[in-house]
């Protein structure tokens, strides 16, 4: 078989694009996490406060 026919076509080199995507998602993951943690310390608060 020829080199062409071997690639995988999902293989595609985005060159830059993926590394911005992976930063992204990144960002995304840890704003979740901090929202969490603060919400979930928010909420345990507000139960101890009005009981």
């Amino acid at each position: 078989m020829s080199e062409v026919s071997r690639q995988n076509p999902n293989d595609e080199d985005y060159g830059d694009l993926g590394e911005k995507r992976n930063r992204r998602i990144r960002i995304v993951a840890w704003t979740v996490i901090i929202a969490l943690i603060l919400g979930g310390g928010g909420a345990t608060v507000l139960t101890l406060l009005l009981g």
